[in-house]
């Protein structure tokens, strides 16, 4: 299914507060399969579940990169509470115990992630000729104007500077 091409130039307006969250994992036995597929296997549903409650769960939006051996999930929430609350709640805490039942003491795989409160004003992006992507999913999408030709602009506004 073809995306829509946004034509021109575009950004995000940058006047809240959010958690950039990375999380994926590194497979570094790859013929051990069986240990880390369960690992893989454990993200659809709780990428389902986010997609499905995003409003509830303070979940914005994410992107999913794969390469040879690591995967990495950029996600866009609400909130560090928000995030942390997902964190506790059943579904991850499922796949949490069942990761360190059969793979915590091997090293055939290993997860990480990274956590990032950005503050009001202090991020900004630009689209060029872009489908909507990562951000921009994430918060509100607009043209660029020409108040906001240049990041160093866009990092200085908010929302009254969007909208006029």
């Amino acid at each position: 299914m073809a995306q829509h091409i946004y034509e021109g130039s575009y950004t995000t307006e940058n006047s809240d507060t959010l958690v950039v969250f990375l999380i994926g994992m590194r497979i570094n036995k790859r013929l051990a399969v069986n240990k880390w597929l369960p690992v893989f296997n454990a993200m659809p549903g709780m990428i389902k579940e986010l997609y499905t409650n995003k409003e509830e769960l303070g979940f914005l939006s994410m992107e999913s990169y794969f390469g040879l051996r690591t995967t990495v999930m950029i996600q866009y929430w609400r909130s560090t509470e928000d995030l942390l609350a997902y964190a506790k709640g059943k579904k991850h805490l499922k796949a949490w115990k069942n990761f360190n039942n059969k793979v915590k003491n091997n090293q055939a795989v290993g997860i990480y992630h990274e956590t990032y409160e950005v503050m009001e004003t202090n991020y900004e992006s630009i689209y060029r000729n872009m489908p909507v992507y990562g951000l921009g999913k994430a918060m509100k999408h607009i043209p660029i104007t020409r108040e906001h030709l240049s990041a160093r602009q866009r990092m200085k506004s908010d929302s009254k500077a969007f909208n006029s």
